[in-house]
Order: structure tokens, then C-alpha cells, then sequence
């Protein structure tokens, strides 16, 4: 895996937006025994390969559409148990970057946010986190929510994240597209 390299133009960007605390619940979906705080380094919308995120949504609603539409791009549909987990997460360094005038101004509209094409995305996500920026609030293309995408490997980022509660969830509901949010 090579090393992620920043657009410069992406960290200037970035370097404009202040950063703020954030702390509360966070709702995160795991299938069979995976740890609730387990991150991802495989890489993912917000996070190239070899930055390791935490994908979270700030409501349960929007972590189970998450979910259900990971579950629905799958070729086999997964029949591992499925389990829903509350957080408590402090974080001291975060980019919020749910204003869509934000969102395009880093090159980032309806299809970059919802479509199956993850660069821009990802190379902001990487950016930010290069930045050493704990974690970013974006807004999810599965459900009129938001998702806090925590990088684990910044100073402090997984310090305050406490697992306060989990709960079975069942099989995936219907399809996410009815829910969804329209996009920028």
C-alpha cells in the first residue's frame, strides 16, 4: 500500500476551517464480534487505506442505514449477527463539514458524497486527518443524519471513546433509498 500523499490545495482548504470540541453519544453498527472500537484501515468513503477511522453516526437511525446499505452492495449478503452500539466520545479537534457550501468548496457535491467513485471524499477525509485533525462531522448520503468519522491514530482521538451500551439489531429493513438524504 503506498502512503497517502495530501493535495496541497485540500490542506490549504482545510487550514481555513476552524476545528472545535465535540463530545456525546455516538451510535456505531458491528456484525459478529468485531469490537465497537475497532477502526477501519482498509480505507472507506472518508478514509484512504492506511488511516484508520472510526466510522460513527450521531443518531441510531443513521448508523442502521449505514449499515443496511453496506449490507445491500454486498455480491452475498452477510448473515453474521449484527450489533448496535452506543458510544461516548470527546474529541478536541474536529472539522465540521456538513454545509454543502463547505462541501463544494472542497470539491465534494451529490455524486462525490453518495456514489460508488470514493477519492474525493477519501482524499479529504485523508487530508484532515494528515492535518491531525481527530475527526470530521459529515453528512450521511444514507439518511437525513450526520456521521462522526473519528481517526484513531491522531493524538487523543480514541481517548474519550467509551462503549456505554449495545444492543442486537436484526436483519436488514428495507431499502435506505427512501430515507436517503437528496444530495447536495
Amino acid at each position: 500500500m503506498e502512503p497517502f500523499e495530501p493535495d496541497p490545495k485540500l490542506l490549504d482548504a482545510l487550514s481555513r476551517l476552524t476545528s472545535k470540541s465535540w463530545s456525546g453519544g455516538v451510535w456505531r453498527h458491528t456484525f459478529a464480534d468485531n469490537p465497537a472500537d475497532k477502526a477501519n484501515g482498509r480505507g472507506a468513503r472518508w478514509n484512504p487505506p492506511g488511516t484508520y477511522a472510526l466510522y460513527t453516526s450521531l443518531d441510531r437511525e443513521t448508523a442502521i442505514a449505514e449499515a443496511d446499505h453496506q449490507m445491500a452492495v454486498q455480491p452475498l449478503r452477510p448473515r453474521a449477527r449484527r450489533t448496535v452500539h452506543r458510544l461516548e466520545v470527546q474529541v478536541t479537534s474536529v472539522v465540521d463539514l456538513t454545509d454543502p457550501t463547505t462541501l463544494m468548496t472542497l470539491g465534494i457535491d451529490g455524486e462525490a458524497l453518495g456514489g460508488d467513485d470514493q477519492r474525493i471524499c477519501r482524499a479529504v477525509g485523508g487530508a484532515a486527518a494528515f492535518l491531525g485533525h481527530q475527526a470530521i462531522i459529515v453528512p450521511s448520503a444514507r439518511h437525513p443524519g450526520y456521521n462522526l468519522v473519528i481517526f484513531a491514530a491522531n493524538d487523543g482521538a480514541m481517548d474519550e471513546v467509551r462503549i456505554v451500551g449495545s444492543e442486537e439489531e436484526p436483519a436488514a429493513r428495507a431499502s435506505t433509498a427512501e430515507g436517503a438524504r437528496p444530495l447536495l
